[in-house]
């Protein structure tokens, strides 16, 4: 459906730009009590309209990916197309049963009543999107917030213009501004955006931006969602397969060159599978992408680093752990002009490496062996809360031990990413890591208002007896109510 009133606010003077979100904004604010009583029909007929849209686009998200930084169409086409439509489908097939009001127990006390659970729009909802997975995590997040009945202004990463170009496309196409805006721009653009008194944020990104934007949010009380990062560790025991969880390592790190928040950013491995495991991975590597440094470099399934700032901050890590006396175990090959870095395996890292210290987002894989699974424990521990947790291993009291003694986002056991794709599980964060959840009902309760309400049919005078003044016969009626607890 073409909007009436353009839906994008493009890149001007600040003034310019800065006038426009305040109409925008103004606009919602006004349209969102008419979105907040749209019925499932209504809502999944807009949902279907993004689904098909994006879908319809294939080919020229294909090419803004390739545009920005090389993404493979493979990895397009399962993380960024198939996801967002995915989620639009699953959200289409479950909102009528997401909309019903919950009706929940009443206690003796409150005979007479009914009381439920109603799941009501926020509102107005802001959406800051990154720009490693530009598409899934601008669009995902929509697909829920215009389930749930709200207006929504979009503003994804600067760093993926090409990518934010289709975007603005689409919205342009599919929403009127009043119901669905995509505003581009850099941080001065999200530093305005954040001072308007939105009913929700939905920020996905570091947690240091997303310390700012919860202070942002403070100032008007609105809530969050908070889908952060981390150190994401891998633990791979004495009793693992290990050239199964190489191959899966070496597949969740080095799809989207690293650059992805879930991938396996370290690896402990017990001593006695180390060396295995480092051969298993640098296997990988090669069947993955070329036996010869030359081969890697030039084959079209293999991302480049966003910007040239994200470069060199993955060649300092390198560097920096190189220099303190890391051993390279595979690649390390990489090229500024062509933002181009190896997927790499570096061993021997000393513990003060800035590499085992930070989170990477980029493929350089450390390699720490251990002995025992205490010192593991405590290590993780150690850290903040990591997006996820993966471990490896036939035991499932080590499973068990590793779930319970640490905290994490989420978690897979013999396998990598893949909690993410499950749209009946929540994903989101812990602590450092984020908060609230994404996907499917999670994600469509995260943009609603949970809203109790309780109707009395009958039966008033027991509650009107406590009533002041306090009688004896009130006295009575307290102490026949501490009897029944």
């Amino acid at each position: 459906m073409a909007s009436p009133t353009s839906s994008v606010v493009t890149n001007g003077s600040a003034a310019s730009t800065e006038t426009r979100i305040d109409r925008i904004f103004a606009a919602q604010k006004a349209h969102a009590p008419a979105l907040r009583q749209t019925d499932a029909a209504q809502r999944k007929a807009k949902i279907d309209r993004l689904r098909n849209g994006v879908v319809a686009r294939r080919e020229a998200i294909r090419a803004a990916l390739d545009a920005d930084f090389r993404k493979p169409e493979v990895e397009t086409d399962l993380t960024e197309v198939k996801a967002v439509a995915d989620e639009a489908s699953f959200a289409i097939d479950h909102l009528e049963s997401w909309m019903q009001p919950e009706t929940v127990k009443t206690p003796p006390l409150l005979l007479g009543t009914r009381s439920e659970i109603h799941y009501q729009s926020r509102g107005v909802v802001l959406i800051l999107s990154p720009w490693n997975y530009p598409f899934n995590l601008t669009f995902g997040p929509l697909v829920a917030a215009l389930a749930a009945g709200n207006c929504v202004v979009l503003k994804p990463s600067e760093y993926t213009p090409n990518a934010s170009r289709v975007m603005r496309e689409i919205v342009a196409e599919l929403f009127d501004e009043r119901e669905v805006a995509l505003v581009e721009g850099d941080k001065e653009v999200a530093q305005h955006l954040l001072q308007k008194p939105f009913d929700h944020i939905y920020f996905t990104g570091s947690p240091a931006v997303g310390k700012i934007v919860m202070q942002a949010a403070a100032e008007h009380l609105t809530s969050v969602t908070l889908e952060l990062g981390g150190k994401s560790p891998t633990i791979v025991d004495d009793t693992a397969d290990v050239r199964t969880a190489a191959t899966k390592v070496a597949w969740g790190k080095f799809t989207n060159a690293g650059q992805t928040c879930i991938a396996p950013d370290h690896v402990y491995v017990h001593a006695r599978q180390h060396d295995a495991f480092v051969r298993e991975v640098r296997a990988a590597i090669h069947r993955f992408y070329g036996a010869t440094a030359e081969a890697r470099r030039s084959t079209p399934d293999y991302a480049r680093l966003v910007n040239d700032n994200h470069f060199q901050r993955i060649r300092r890590f390198f560097d920096d752990a190189v220099t303190a006396g890391a051993t390279v175990a595979a690649g390390g090959e990489h090229d500024a002009e062509d933002r181009y870095f190896a997927p790499t395996v570096l061993t021997n890292v000393p513990d003060a490496a800035d590499v085992l210290c930070d989170e990477i987002f980029g493929p350089i894989l450390p390699v720490v062996p251990y002995r025992s699974l205490e010192d593991v424990l405590a290590a993780i521990n150690a850290r903040p809360n990591p997006l996820a947790l993966y471990l490896f291993t036939e035991s499932d009291a080590t499973a068990e031990t590793v779930r319970t003694r640490t905290s994490a986002g989420g978690t897979c056991v013999n396998d990598v990413l893949l909690h993410y794709m499950n749209p009946h599980l929540p994903f989101g964060g812990a602590g450092h890591s984020g908060m609230g959840a994404a996907h499917g009902e999670y994600a469509f309760r995260e943009f609603s208002h949970t809203r109790p309400v309780l109707t009395r049919s009958f039966g008033s005078k027991l509650i009107e007896n406590v009533y002041p003044p306090y009688s004896s016969l009130t006295r009575r009626i307290v102490d026949w109510i501490w009897k029944l607890l």
